[in-house]
């Protein structure tokens, strides 16, 4: 079978692309299924109950920062940080990691520091319609889980220095230890301090996860630092590139905190309930645009930096036909076994029929973005090596814009599941301007090439 595979996506770089993807995604599996446990586990114990909607929302926010902050410099300092390394020297390309990290890790504990300043009037915003005792509880979750931001931005940053030199599985894997902290913890003290055992469960795999991301990166030669090595080219090629990813970041996070807000408008349990059928959603997404994505960082960075346009358009190909192939079919499986995956993963407990059918709509509507999200990733990976960055801002900022305004729209029409379907029908415009920027951009190249 995989033989088979091998021949069909050709040989070279797609032959390790594949090979990394499977990779990637072989681990991702592993981490899903111990997420799955989690939620299965989480919904057992604590259902749609007030205590989790003020959880959801608290860990919303950290989330984000980590998206914002290191997800963003990870992007921006990948194909700088293989640029520099291959044209230059192993001890730049450490000068410049070396810089990255400082920056990375003094915005994430600013950025907590402000969180922290400003809880309230953040949870006046995206929790506007809890009741103060729902608002106050979620405000202390929100305070014990702030020093996830810097943990977790740290173990990213590590993750994707590990990926620029084809070390694919063991960075993909290590996520699983939140979710098995979670699990235990819920487990063992969910009767006794209720929600706040979810809270220690996710410092606990937060922190174990940063410190073994930088114990593998030492060993791979990328020493872990905090030094200033000065502005030099290629920290402010970086700097340039990180700008519009940051704000495409900050853009998409205020679509996520649009669909919460807006959630909390509806019935209770409705944050709930898009937090559920979204995360049966979001397995599959990252299975199959995690893995592809990681893989193809390095290499379309590579051959961006030795001007192989050929071989960036044959790879733009072969990856969207592929991952449509195989995300189309998923899709409307998913679809068609919502209700049951829902009834038979979720519904025990002080989760009923009446929470299985909300979420089971919910899910169907979210489940629609599938084929058009993962396809997309494959010409944002280009973009990204191409240092377009200001595409990606652009993009962002017409997703936000549809957000709302098909929230508005839709939610009154199908509630909760709207939003999913307003998400959904967004991807799709992501796609068709990913798609077309990427054909451009590479016409453009090849034309120079001549």
């Amino acid at each position: 079978m995989s033989a088979t595979l091998i021949s069909i996506f050709g040989g070279g770089t797609n032959r390790r692309i594949l090979s990394a993807a499977a990779t990637v995604t072989a681990a991702g599996i592993i981490v899903k299924l111990a997420g799955v446990c989690k939620e299965i586990t989480v919904a057992g114990i604590f259902g749609r109950s007030d205590a989790m909607d003020a959880y959801l929302a608290a860990i919303l926010i950290p989330g984000l920062m980590i998206n914002l902050i290191a997800e963003s410099m990870n992007q921006a300092l990948a194909p700088t940080l293989i640029r520099v390394r291959e044209t230059e020297s192993h001890a730049r390309a450490l000068e410049l990691l070396s810089n990255a990290m400082l920056w990375a890790c003094g915005l994430l504990i600013l950025v907590s520091a402000i969180l922290a300043i400003c809880a309230r009037g953040i949870f006046s915003l995206t929790a506007s319609h809890f009741e103060p005792e729902k608002t106050n509880l979620a405000i202390h979750l929100f305070y014990a889980l702030l020093p996830i931001v810097l943990l977790t931005g740290i173990a990213s940053n590590c993750s994707v220095v590990l990926n620029t030199v084809e070390r694919f599985a063991v960075p993909a894997v290590v996520p699983v230890t939140t979710s098995l902290a979670i699990i235990g913890c819920s487990l063992f003290l969910g009767s006794q301090i209720g929600i706040w055992a979810i809270i220690y469960g996710t410092l606990a795999g937060a922190l174990i996860q940063a410190i073994w991301m930088v114990w593998l990166t030492n060993q791979s030669g990328y020493h872990f630092r905090l030094r200033w090595y000065g502005m030099n080219e290629a920290t402010r090629e970086v700097a340039y590139q990180y700008g519009p990813v940051l704000l495409s970041s900050v853009v998409a996070s205020g679509g996520l905190l649009v669909d919460q807000s807006m959630a909390a408008m509806l019935p209770t349990g409705s944050v709930s309930a898009l937090a559920y059928a979204t995360r049966f959603v979001s397995v599959v997404v990252a299975l199959l645009a995690g893995g592809v994505s990681s893989a193809l960082t390095p290499y379309l960075s590579g051959m961006v930096t030795r001007g192989d346009w050929s071989g960036c358009r044959e790879t733009l190909r072969r990856w969207i036909q592929w991952m449509a192939l195989v995300s189309v079919p998923i899709a409307v499986i998913l679809i068609a076994a919502a209700h049951s995956l829902v009834r038979h993963t979720l519904q025990h407990g002080r989760f009923g029929p009446q929470d299985t059918a909300v979420v089971t709509d919910v899910m169907i509507m979210s489940a629609i973005q599938i084929p058009f999200y993962v396809c997309s990733r494959v010409p944002y990976r280009l973009i990204l090596a191409m240092r377009r960055t200001d595409l990606i801002f652009y993009c962002g900022l017409l997703n936000l814009v549809l957000d709302i305004v098909l929230n508005i729209v839709l939610m009154r029409r199908f509630g909760v599941a709207g939003i999913a379907l307003a998400t959904s029908l967004w991807c799709v415009t992501t796609f068709i301007f990913l798609w077309y920027w990427s054909h451009r951009l590479l016409s453009a190249k090849l034309r120079d090439s001549l």
